[in-house]
């Protein structure tokens, strides 16, 4: 009881802090944001995150109990179906080869449609919403049984989590890092050939890492995209799960959003720079396109050569954005530490970051989505370009004039910065029901969250101006 009537109260207190004078002034699409009054944006986030602080710590006290006790597994977690995920590497395989052998241009080609809009900006929002389908129909489950089949070689559970352990999650940094160079640094990121030839070099390298660390490690620690999707669906309100005594049967569970997140268990090193990566690179996405950071490297995408003398200076801005959030992840914990000497290192904040990162994710790409759907769809029709109209899809045009209309600009300025502002709303919850599992005092508590609630906030302002800044398409 005493947890909803705080539920209750947050939600109250944060709707109010929404006044509409405030709710549509920086809404808007970039030809509308310099006749807005952002500031008040910035502001009015920022207002909501400090206050969720202080509406936390003085109605929620006590930690949560019974089922919703931090230590429970929510997920209890659904394996692999092998024959969606045949299906699956099946489809991979297939798109791979019309990538090959497909329409030149990326928007009538399925491949480059299928990666950037279908799955890395679609799925990963399904995902926050209806859990981790990707652990069910994975190609990789698949791919690892056919490797153990045809090599012999033994990659099970005592070999992965023996020997790999100290390896673990910094593959999947490793990779993660490469998904994002070729995304926001490589002059042609939607070209289907490129991206077919390095889907099938990622293949070959999943094999390799299923052959020498295991492959279960590699599915739970190394592989970036089983490990990110897993961390996106902690935040979804419906999970999959397997009854108690069966094995194959699924079930959907139904939780709070974001109480995935509320786990026992501390990510390692590792870990901890995964989800730190996640949330720098999108954060570099938006940031590459201002005109500060145009200006700070003095070259012009759109003019001879493009995208390519960018290279240099956006991989230098990619690594430096890392480092920085990096260490202000570290330093906010040195800090913490040095306050309360028995707050753990890395658990409670590090889980925190996950819903912040979504929920730039999901502002950030949202206009983009919105238009490039469109087209993946489209292309849905007539996968191989011949002439197909499968989906009745291939004789739509294209429209994009409401990012140039007022009213709906808007409205989807609306939703990305209720997006920032609301994942920022759950880390504070988030952080705040795991700082009361590891203190009980209301001195520790504050000396636990402070100096973190003094970052969130501060990614708040910077996550708003990036929204509000112009930027070039």
């Amino acid at each position: 009881m005493r947890l909803q009537k705080g539920g209750t109260l947050l939600l109250s207190a944060s709707f109010a802090s929404f006044p509409p004078q405030l709710t549509f002034a920086h809404a808007g699409s970039s030809g509308h944001v310099l006749l807005l009054p952002t500031q008040l944006y910035i502001v009015g986030g920022a207002a909501v995150v400090a206050l969720t602080f202080a509406v936390m710590i003085f109605v929620v006290r006590h930690p949560l109990s019974g089922h919703h006790q931090i230590s429970q597994n929510y997920e209890n977690e659904a394996g692999s179906n092998y024959w969606l995920s045949l299906l699956s590497l099946l489809t991979l395989l297939l798109l791979v080869w019309i990538g090959f052998n497909g329409n030149r241009d990326p928007i009538q080609n399925l491949l480059p449609l299928t990666v950037w809009v279908f799955w890395w900006i679609g799925f990963t929002m399904l995902t926050a919403l209806f859990g981790n389908f990707w652990a069910v129909i994975s190609p990789w489950s698949i791919l690892h049984k056919l490797v153990t089949l045809f090599t012999g070689f033994k990659t099970g559970k005592k070999r992965s989590f023996g020997e790999a352990e100290r390896w673990a999650y910094w593959p999947a940094v490793i990779l993660f890092f490469g998904f994002a160079w070729l995304e926001l640094v490589h002059p042609s990121p939607m070209d289907p050939e490129t991206l077919a030839g390095i889907i099938s070099l990622y293949v070959l390298f999943t094999i390799v890492g299923i052959i020498f660390l295991g492959g279960e490690f590699w599915l739970e620690k190394g592989e970036p995209f089983s490990v990110f999707f897993r961390m996106v669906g902690w935040l979804a309100p419906f999970y999959l799960k397997i009854p108690a005594g069966q094995k194959s049967w699924l079930r959907i569970g139904i939780r709070w959003p974001c109480a995935g997140l509320l786990r026992s268990e501390s990510l390692p090193t590792g870990g901890v720079a995964f989800v730190i990566l996640v949330l720098s690179t999108v954060s570099f996405d938006g940031l590459s396109k201002t005109f500060w950071w145009l200006s700070l490297v003095e070259k012009n995408p759109l003019e001879y050569p493009g995208r390519t003398e960018m290279m240099l200076p956006n991989t230098l801005g990619l690594c430096i954005t890392f480092l920085v959030f990096f260490s202000a992840f570290y330093a906010v914990q040195r800090i913490t530490s040095s306050l309360n000497t028995e707050a753990q290192e890395t658990s409670s904040f590090i889980y925190s970051m996950i819903p912040i990162a979504f929920g730039y994710h999901f502002a950030h790409y949202l206009p983009t989505f919105i238009v490039d759907i469109q087209y993946a769809l489209i292309a849905l029709s007539d996968p191989f370009g011949i002439g197909w109209n499968l989906f009745g899809t291939t004789d739509w045009v294209v429209s994009s004039s409401y990012l140039a209309n007022y009213d709906s600009a808007v409205f989807i300025w609306y939703l990305q910065i209720s997006g920032i502002v609301l994942a920022h709303v759950g880390a504070v919850i988030v952080f705040h029901l795991l700082q009361l599992h590891e203190n009980q005092t209301l001195v520790k508590i504050l000396q636990g969250q402070f100096p973190a609630t003094v970052l969130m906030i501060a990614y708040t302002v910077f996550g708003l101006w990036l929204l509000s800044t112009p930027v070039i398409s």
